[in-house]
């Protein structure tokens, strides 16, 4: 399963780990409580893992693409991850898989802090509607990613403040139902 721990505060490049000195580990129960859920696939054989095929008809993921982050592949390369960084949410889910390379996605615990979840290759991740987020290439500066949706694809990032939306008082309902 996918790596995760609470990052520091430091101006530093955004593509380090940022780990707390003492390194604090979060674990994926604590992951499972923010909604966040985490897989690992055959990222060689995706197109026949039958752990994406399963994942896929459960959550009736119906479309699927493939982005590459990287300086030679992505147009806009630098302003993307400027995007990509500022915190944000989506009104779906955001299902990523790493089929090569690696990154990281931050997500916001229930105190405010900012954990960090390192995306490997084969690690699928999926991120509840409404969760505040951002994400960001690791040092490696290269992720071949799958991404799944539930229907036509939306990529509209909501920066924050968004807390109007509904599916973000979905989303902290969920958090005190978990409590």
């Amino acid at each position: 399963m996918v790596q995760a721990w609470y990052m520091d505060d430091s101006d530093e490049d955004q593509r380090k780990p940022h780990r707390l000195q003492p390194d604090q580990p979060v674990s994926a129960e604590q992951l499972q409580e923010l909604g966040v859920r985490s897989f690992k696939l055959d990222a060689d054989n995706y197109e026949l893992d039958p752990e994406l095929a399963k994942i896929r008809k459960e959550h009736n993921y119906t479309f699927m693409d493939i982005i590459t982050i990287h300086k030679d592949t992505l147009p806009n390369y630098e302003q993307k991850l400027k995007i990509f960084y500022e915190e944000h949410l989506h009104l779906d889910d955001e299902i990523r898989c790493a089929l090569d390379g690696s990154g990281y996605f931050d997500v916001r615990d229930k105190q405010e802090r900012w954990i960090r979840i390192a995306l490997q290759k084969g690690d699928l991740i999926t991120l509840p509607a409404g969760i505040y987020h951002r994400f960001t290439l690791d040092e490696n500066n290269y992720i071949k990613a799958m991404r799944l949706f539930v229907g036509e694809p939306v990529w509209t990032p909501y920066n924050r403040p968004a807390d109007d939306f509904e599916a973000r008082t979905k989303y902290l309902h969920s958090l005190q139902q978990a409590a």
